[in-house]
């Protein structure tokens, strides 16, 4: 019966930091590509001062040609390394120097432009990483510094160039103060959600490993209890067939009293194993496929209060097994949570897989939530507003029988009921 369910789904992380910020990046290129078209309509239109149009021009639409390439790459990837990440800023540096270089150099007052790029390499980028944006504006500016290409100013701004100067510079200055509130305040929430999941994954992590670790404690404890507690079932067993103590009913009830309570702790202890994952092989019967699944559906359906479990036999032959209560108890479990929301009606079908028995439970409850499903083995996650009866299995074959004498089927060492 392969009943196996996946491994705990690790938690939802959040999206990807670095693809989010190199989202910004081309936000702030679009912003870059509109301000330049508007700054050389302006300069070059209403105020008259002759620009080189065609390696202006040809800068935006490189910002662009790279915009467009980039949009549906994002959309592709899951992640953005760091490195591609200063590639895309050292980009935006030298495409600002290209454009400075026919602009007048370091004349012109948006040579302050690197100072954004700056702030954001630092903020997104490592130590080293930061550093090389750095270098890179500072020989940017010496580029600059050494045979750019002047503006021929027409009147009346070649008579005070300090004061267009001036006037550039507040523009400068307002455009880096929003481009920098926005883009950095943004980046920075983008890491902090970033360090809110990655507190959340190690949160979850040590809380499963705390279950772990009660799991195997309590697997031990009831591994130690049984040899006790089966010596006690045998001398118990041995008391009552006693000459001196038959015939008084006193010691009788009493010896009734302790094998009811031995009997307890075993069921105790068979419970908790169950729930450890590690099946007790107790009680063994030998039998065969067909009455094994005709004795499931007659207690379900007569003393569980089922009202239709339909069985579905498409067996080849009827297989002699062993079968023992642990396995009669998982597949009862499975049973017991789709009578839950399908009362009138659970199916039951049975078919073999080579060596192993499919067993599969159908209902026609609503089925659970999309959230559920996306969250599907993780600990603590249920509908119900009582602790279980839930059920897990995480092994590959929780009944993988060989026919060949004697024919017995294994019960899941990993089954359980939650």
């Amino acid at each position: 019966m392969n009943l196996a369910t996946p491994d705990p789904a690790p938690p939802d992380p959040a999206p990807d930091a670095g693809l989010r910020n190199m989202a910004l990046l081309v936000q702030l290129r679009w912003l870059a590509v509109g301000g330049q078209l508007a700054t050389i309509l302006v300069v070059h239109g209403p105020m008259g001062i002759p620009l080189p149009l065609a390696p202006l021009i040809g800068t935006i639409l490189l910002l662009v040609a790279i915009n467009l390439v980039s949009l549906p790459a994002l959309r592709r990837r899951q992640s953005v390394s760091e490195p591609a990440l200063l590639a895309a800023l050292l980009f935006d540096v030298g495409a600002l120097t290209w454009q400075l270089h026919f602009t007048g150099g370091l004349a012109n007052p948006f040579v302050w432009l690197f100072l954004l790029q700056v702030v954001i390499g630092a903020v997104l980028l490592p130590s080293g990483a930061s550093w090389a944006v750095v270098g890179a504006s500072l020989f940017a500016l010496f580029v600059l510094a050494v045979d750019p290409v002047p503006l021929a100013l027409p009147p009346p701004y070649d008579a005070q160039p300090l004061g267009l100067y001036l006037q550039g510079s507040i523009v400068s200055f307002i455009l880096i103060v929003i481009l920098l509130v926005a883009f950095v305040t943004r980046i920075a929430r983008n890491l902090r959600e970033r360090d809110a999941a990655l507190a959340a994954i190690r949160q979850r992590a040590a809380e499963e490993d705390h279950i772990i670790r009660m799991g195997l404690l309590a697997s031990s404890a009831a591994h130690e209890l049984g040899t006790p507690l089966a010596t006690l079932s045998v001398l118990v067993n041995d008391w009552r067939t006693m000459p001196e103590i038959q015939g008084q009913p006193a010691l009788e009830d009493d010896i009734d009293d302790m094998d009811a309570a031995i009997r307890r702790c075993k069921t105790i202890v068979s419970g908790i194993l169950m729930s450890a994952g590690e099946a007790r092989g107790e009680a063994t019967e030998r039998t065969t496929l067909r009455a094994f699944l005709a004795g499931i559906v007659d207690e379900w359906q007569g003393v569980r209060g089922l009202r239709r479990l339909e069985l579905s036999d498409d067996l080849a032959a009827d297989l002699p097994i062993l079968s023992d209560p642990a396995l009669r108890q998982v597949i009862g479990t499975a049973i017991d949570n789709a009578a839950e929301v399908s009362p009138d009606w659970v199916g039951l079908n049975a078919t073999l897989d080579g060596t192993a028995l499919v067993l599969s439970v159908t209902d026609r409850g609503p089925g659970f939530p999309a959230d559920l499903l996306d969250g599907f083995g993780r600990p603590y996650r249920s509908t119900k507003a009582r602790p279980g009866p839930g059920w897990g299995c995480s092994c590959s074959s929780m009944w993988s029988a060989s026919w060949a004498a004697p024919p017995k089927a294994r019960t899941c060492p990993k089954a359980g009921r939650g």
